[in-house]
């Protein structure tokens, strides 16, 4: 079968592994269930092997952030058959191997930062990743796209890529291992934050909304559960407010410990400037927890408003309190919400995911592709789903 060769800075088991870590192996692995043998080139890290095997997937690091995109080329050309797709996670820099290579390459993007780049990094770096984002058209004018949802789609159009060159195959998730709790929750009303701390999530505006949210529900506690390179300013930030005694910020967890986190929330608050689609949205649906989220993009699309969740305008701290706190109290109504989650959780499975990058990644080395329907589509809301065919 085809050979795949991946880039991505980081890999699984890298501490500072996110969704598009998620996403690159819950497809990698099946899609080498399938028959295809997988490289994904990546980053290194205290500790970590130069060379591993992981679910099947080849896993080669290439030293840091700084040297890595010098070495990559070299080592991309060093790997390649005539028959290798390369396959490009973009969710920072680009790694525009149409340039050093001839083989097809399929860009699978994630997300484009914008503006948003100058809330997580200092504005030099930031100015380098938004120059680079503008290079993806010219770069890449040959390739197919895939986009996560359609609000990528539209960062991508609105850069000057073609909009029938872009499928939307967006995130899945395991409905078996995020499952329904055994029973509610018993516990003082919970808020839950959950996934990687940067500043660009933007959790500064959530704790600033439970200092008002507390004057109405006195026993309300927030989890804030994942690491990041926004930790300590949150814990900062948290002390400040004097919230000690109702946030814990946990820092990184385990997926068993990520799950137990779910069954004892009542409701999830994500507040970031942007995503790519919200994939810890949909793991808390899938738990049948109602979310209630920033209307920006890609939270719109993980984020049904009014049937899995609430969206509110970004920043707008009213209406994030007032939301909040009418959910909390209102349990039939953010049961209602939760229920209206699940069902909308179930309609994305990974191997639907696999199915749908599989299609691409033959269209994009010219093989014809007989499937009656493809397991991806978008419908006229702009939604998409994935279903296990």
């Amino acid at each position: 079968m085809r050979p795949l060769l991946i880039l991505n800075e980081r890999d699984i088991r890298h501490p500072n592994a996110g969704g598009a870590e998620v996403n690159l192996f819950e497809v990698t692995r099946r899609l080498v269930a399938l028959g295809y043998r997988a490289t994904l080139i990546c980053t290194s890290f205290a500790g970590a092997a130069a060379e591993e095997t992981i679910d099947g997937i080849r896993v080669v690091r290439l030293g840091n952030r700084l040297t890595y995109y010098l070495q990559l080329p070299p080592r991309v050309r060093r790997e390649l058959t005539p028959d290798t797709v390369i396959i490009e996670h973009l969710c920072k820099l680009p790694f525009c191997a149409p340039l050093y290579t001839k083989v097809p390459v399929l860009p699978i993007t994630h997300h484009l930062f914008g503006a948003t780049a100058f809330w997580q990094v200092p504005w030099p770096v930031a100015a380098v990743v938004v120059a680079a984002e503008w290079l993806i058209p010219p770069v890449y004018r040959r390739c197919q796209f895939i986009a996560v949802s359609p609000s990528t789609k539209h960062d991508l159009i609105e850069r000057g890529v073609a909009a029938a060159r872009i499928r939307v195959v967006p995130n899945g998730v395991d409905t078996e291992r995020y499952c329904l709790p055994a029973r509610e929750s018993d516990g003082p009303p919970t808020l839950l934050a959950l996934g990687r701390v940067e500043p660009y999530k933007r959790i500064d505006v959530m704790l600033q909304a439970l200092v008002r949210i507390r004057e109405q529900v006195p026993a309300v506690r927030l989890m804030v559960v994942g690491g990041g390179t926004g930790l300590d300013a949150v814990r900062d930030h948290v002390r400040r407010l004097g919230l000690g005694d109702c946030v814990t910020c946990t820092g990184f967890v385990g997926e068993q410990e990520k799950i137990q986190h779910l069954h004892s929330a009542h409701l999830v608050l994500n507040t970031s400037e942007k995503e790519g689609w919200g994939l810890t949205v949909l793991e808390a649906a899938a738990c049948g927890l109602a979310t209630v989220a920033s209307d920006v993009p890609g939270l719109r699309d993980a984020v049904r408003d009014g049937r899995t969740g609430v969206l509110v305008p970004h920043g707008d701290a009213e209406s994030l309190v007032r939301s909040a706190v009418e959910l909390l109290r209102d349990h039939q109504r953010c049961r209602q919400l939760g229920r209206g989650a699940r069902q909308w959780a179930e309609r994305f499975s990974w191997a639907g995911v696999a199915e749908a990058t599989r299609q691409c990644i033959e269209e994009a080395a010219g093989a014809p592709c007989q499937a009656e329907r493809p397991a991806w589509f978008e419908g006229e809301d702009g939604t998409a789903e994935v279903r296990q065919s």
